[in-house]
């Protein structure tokens, strides 16, 4: 396969004298620019595609919207912390930039312990070492790799959000999991080739009270293994839950939705008891996606609206079923979408393909049958081709009564 990404970058960013800009404010970004300083590397600032994160510096530089790149730069060179390394290169391409590198060669003898961070040392690391082994595999055309599995272990959720884009507000039975979801990540990370990260989420995952026992699960399946649980901050873990998860790759993203988390700094504090990593991140403006409508676009438009998205990677694991998006999972969960066999890969099935039909669903660069129930998901929505939303809006508002918000369900 022909890359748009460069693997080596250290000669050529330490002699160059064009502008250097890290892609993308994830948290790894900021040891990126760490590595950059260690190994002698000037950079210009750092971009993003969402104008909200450019109002402020990032690690003391200027933060660009990446779609005004080509009026402030005639040329620059890229570093993506982004790990969806391909799509990134191609949307700096649209834009007239062609010079566009991994940070693997920098991460791999970065000291992350000689710095400090916006999030833990431990989270960081696992961080690092997340990108360091998907940089790694980028290069490789013959594996099936996942970024990231999202385990979902309950669809409730101690808060009621108006335009989740994982769909909970539609639920209205909600439950949890039950024993077979660790038989379905048995299953999964078997016929791939890596993993980098099990995220347990929900809804809430703590509102499952079997939550530690799940993730102690998907631990045990694999010690060297690195989970995330995703959290509101509403509900605050237990001494006897943590505790299990010493020594544990084990890490808490928390969303924090400021009076709605109303148990955050009880979280936090308990978490550093532990000595648990975590990243504490404001809920800020979500890109409004969760409306559930048929659109009957058409081919170019749905590859469109595919290409645009920032859920392509963000594969979910629900009752027993692995899809490419959160979307599509509960679209279908909910069976507010038709049931079609090509938006997912039924893990419980005995098929004796199973592993060429996971590694089809990862590998797919066009689309899904029902992307054409979704308004789109893009990285930018006001410079979105194919997106039929309402842009960004405030996160976490609530609505009074679960499942009241309409959507056509097909049998």
């Amino acid at each position: 396969m022909e890359r748009n990404v460069k693997k080596n970058s250290l000669e050529s960013l330490r002699s160059t004298n064009d502008p250097i800009i890290i892609y993308a404010l994830t948290e790894e970004a900021e040891a990126i620019a760490y590595a950059c300083e260690d190994n002698g590397i000037k950079i210009t600032g750092f971009c993003d595609n969402e104008i909200r994160k450019t109002k402020d510096l990032f690690c003391g530089y200027d933060v660009y919207y990446t779609s005004d790149l080509p009026k402030k730069f005639k040329k620059a060179k890229f570093l993506v912390a982004h790990h969806t390394l391909e799509n990134c290169a191609e949307q700096l391409s649209d834009l007239g930039f062609y010079d566009v590198y991994s940070p693997l060669e920098l991460l791999k003898n970065f000291k992350v312990e000689s710095h400090q961070y916006r999030t833990s040392t431990n989270y960081m690391k696992n961080k690092v070492a997340t990108t360091i082994k998907l940089n790694d595999l980028y290069f490789d055309d013959s594996k099936t790799y996942l970024k990231s599995l999202d385990v979902v272990i309950t669809t409730k959720c101690s808060m009621n959000c108006e335009s989740c884009a994982n769909l909970m507000q539609y639920y209205v039975a909600q439950k949890n999991t039950d024993e077979d979801i660790l038989k379905a990540v048995k299953i999964l990370s078997e016929n791939v080739d890596h993993i980098s990260e099990y995220r347990i989420i929900g809804g809430e995952p703590l509102m499952n009270k079997n939550w530690a026992k799940i993730t102690k699960g998907v631990i045990d399946q694999d010690p060297n293994r690195s989970v995330y649980i995703y959290s509101n901050g509403t509900i605050c873990p237990k001494d006897e839950q943590l505790e299990i998860f010493h020594g544990k790759k084990l890490n808490f993203y928390l969303t924090d939705y400021d009076d709605l988390s109303r148990n955050m700094e009880k979280v936090v504090k308990i978490l550093a008891k532990h000595g648990i990593g975590f990243y504490r991140k404001p809920a800020g403006n979500w890109v409004d996606c969760s409306r559930i409508k048929k659109h009957n676009r058409s081919t170019k438009q749905l590859k469109q609206v595919f290409k645009e998205c920032c859920a392509t990677a963000l594969y979910t694991l629900l009752s027993g079923k692995l899809y490419t998006c959160p979307f599509i999972a509960n679209a279908s969960n909910l069976k507010a979408i038709p049931d079609n066999k090509a938006d997912y890969v039924d893990l419980f099935s005995g098929s004796e393909k199973l592993k060429n039909k996971i590694s089809k669903l990862v590998k797919m660069k066009n689309f899904f049958p029902a992307c054409d129930f979704c308004d789109g998901r893009p990285h930018d929505p006001a410079t979105a081709l194919e997106y039929a939303g309402r842009g960004l809006i405030k996160a976490g508002k609530q609505i009074p009564n679960r499942g009241t918000l309409p959507f056509d369900e097909y049998n």
